[in-house]
């Protein structure tokens, strides 16, 4: 009864959260200078038109009366209608989200891999050179943004030595008629492995740049709860034992080590899906941060509170579960 207690609390808590978000994203879409609607006429245009605008999209109304009837809408999953495209705003954003979702996962894939591998490394090679030049380099990954790394990735690989493509999601000869907009896993359904390896090609360079700043906090969280458990007595015994040192810190240090480290990669996700606006800009990449910058541009009001919901509703869920897991690996927390 207390897991329950304590589960309900938390969604209880999630929805507070995300209709506080709604109030500040309808709040503060509505006080930047700028008309919309003006924008979306022709020159000369009169002002019975822009009446007649301001109407369509109940932009007459009184602010109370235009959260209401949007709240309340979006409770049923209609976000309006796009003032730009004249599109409904929901369609044009879940046709985004499995790019930017494809995006992030590639990025956190990668970055625990580099993150793990330095961890390891350094416990391995610890109290030695290989340490110090694995802490430099880890230092220099995280005091460097992810659009920084990503201006370094273009220079590199896209102007320097051209081996990856720097815009873009698919080459557009290989731009095949796909039932969903989750790509990646569309080709490896279809055994369209050409078009698989395109999509890597495409999204390589800004995967690594999100990664790279993530791996190094993975890196150094991991080693250092590495470092804590190889003291501790059981590690010891399995030294006794005649197990080679990589055995030890692989089969018998890591497996309570990673805990921490597995945590922090659950709410870290959250940072990685906001890192995708910059970086999808940078890369032309055609995901929801990109869209969401050209409907900030084009102050498109509809689909700039469509999108930040959605962010919201994802951060939210990302960290529900990062709450949940803690509480069902550590009992303490439920009466908390």
């Amino acid at each position: 009864m207390k897991l329950l207690r304590t589960i309900l609390l938390r969604l209880i808590s999630t929805a507070i959260t995300l209709f506080g978000v709604a109030v500040i994203v309808f709040v503060v879409v509505r006080v930047v200078p700028g008309n919309p609607i003006a924008m979306m006429l022709p020159p000369g245009a009169t002002d019975a038109d822009i009446l007649r605008l301001e109407t369509q999209y109940g932009l007459d109304k009184s602010i109370l009366q235009q959260f209401l009837i949007w709240f309340f809408d979006v409770l049923k999953g209609d976000f309006g209608t796009s003032i730009t495209t004249r599109q409904p705003v929901s369609g044009l954003v879940l046709g985004r989200l499995p790019a930017t979702l494809e995006l992030s996962i590639v990025a956190l894939g990668i970055a625990v891999a580099l993150g793990g591998a330095l961890a390891l490394a350094g416990t391995r090679f610890r109290d030695g050179k290989a340490e110090g030049a694995i802490d430099v380099t880890s230092g220099i990954a995280l005091s460097v943004p992810d659009f920084l790394w990503g201006l370094v990735l273009i220079l590199l690989f896209g102007v320097l030595w051209p081996v990856f493509h720097i815009s873009g999601r698919i080459s557009p000869s290989l731009d095949i008629d796909f039932t969903t907009n989750f790509y990646l896993f569309e080709s490896i359904v279809r055994l369209r492995f050409d078009v698989f390896s395109d999509l890597i090609a495409h999204m390589l360079m800004p995967a690594l740049a999100l990664a790279i700043p993530l791996a190094a906090i993975i890196s150094q969280l991991l080693k250092q709860s590495l470092k804590e458990t190889m003291h501790l007595d059981y590690v010891a015994l399995a030294r006794t034992k005649g197990y080679s040192e990589t055995h030890v810190i692989v089969h018998e240090a890591l497996p309570n080590a990673i805990l921490p480290t597995l945590t922090l990669v659950g709410v870290q996700f959250t940072f990685l899906i906001g890192g995708t606006v910059i970086i999808e800009r940078l890369f032309s990449y055609e995901g929801l941060g990109n869209m969401a910058i050209d409907a900030v541009i084009n102050r498109d009001l509809p689909l700039i509170q469509g999108i930040v919901i959605l962010f919201a509703v994802l951060f939210t869920m990302v960290n529900l579960f990062v709450d949940m897991l803690y509480v069902v690996l550590n009992p303490r927390l439920r009466n908390a």
